[in-house]
């Protein structure tokens, strides 16, 4: 199916939720994977901004463990979610909040202007916004297309109406953040940000680990060489980088 979205029930998310849940726990491999990754994150918080750290879609909250202070927030109301609301209506008061971290979230965010006024809103001038979401490069491609669920959407259309018509409908279009953001398709979106960080690297020891989804494919202790194959592919992103990380500040 390479559809962009299909209506489907909302409780999918809950499910995989839960899912990955019990992979987490289980899979130390992809602990320290993402332990990683949140390290980068980290990078791009500047504790010197006052005002709220807020993830949005923070799914089974492992954020927690890895941002001192963050603010969890998803669609359902686990026990370590800190507030259940949307993408396009967050409940803080408007230039309160330092940072927004959207991890894995871009994706299923169907109307991407309606959740940029959102956050620009709450934004305090200087806070940022960090987004970290798959690339489609040609690795990107085959990966995600042959072995990932949910669609790339490389072809459908983006809706871009301000306004969400129907913002509990499931949506998943893998290829959005590549598009947007390092493609260029609506560069009019970002007139009001200032571009931080446009960051395209490879994801071998990722891809590899088989996710949340598939078993692992090589032990723990490999994973460092795993790691320096993929600085060393990440120096070709449009082949190999099958993650990136977009930084944009309020302006």
């Amino acid at each position: 199916m390479n559809q962009s979205h299909k209506n489907k029930p909302l409780n999918r998310h809950q499910e995989e939720i839960l899912n990955n849940l019990t992979c987490w726990n289980k899979k130390a491999l992809l602990q320290n994977i993402y332990a990683d990754y949140y390290n980068l994150i980290n990078g791009y918080i500047n504790r010197e901004i006052p005002g709220h750290i807020i993830e949005i879609g923070s799914g089974i909250g492992i954020s927690k463990k890895f941002i001192n202070g963050i603010i969890t927030t998803d669609l359902f109301p686990n026990s370590w979610i800190d507030i259940v609301c949307s993408a396009y209506n967050i409940p803080f008061k408007s230039q309160s909040v330092s940072h927004i971290i959207a991890f894995d979230v871009f994706h299923h965010i169907q109307y991407p202007i309606a959740f940029l006024k959102e956050a620009y809103k709450v934004l305090i001038p200087e806070g940022r916004l960090i987004i970290f979401e798959p690339y489609i490069s040609l690795t990107g491609l085959l990966a995600y297309g042959l072995f990932h669920p949910e669609p790339i959407g490389w072809k459908a259309k983006i809706d871009f109406s301000g306004n969400p018509v129907d913002p509990s409908n499931y949506y998943a279009a893998q290829g959005n953040a590549t598009r947007i953001f390092l493609k260029n398709e609506a560069s009019e979106l970002l007139n009001n940000w200032k571009t931080i960080a446009l960051l395209r690297f490879a994801g071998f020891s990722y891809l590899l680990s088989g996710g949340y989804s598939k078993p692992s494919f090589y032990p723990i202790f490999l994973y460092p060489l795993l790691k320096y194959c993929d600085v060393f592919l990440s120096k070709f992103p449009n082949i190999f980088a099958v993650r990136c990380l977009v930084v944009l500040e309020k302006v």
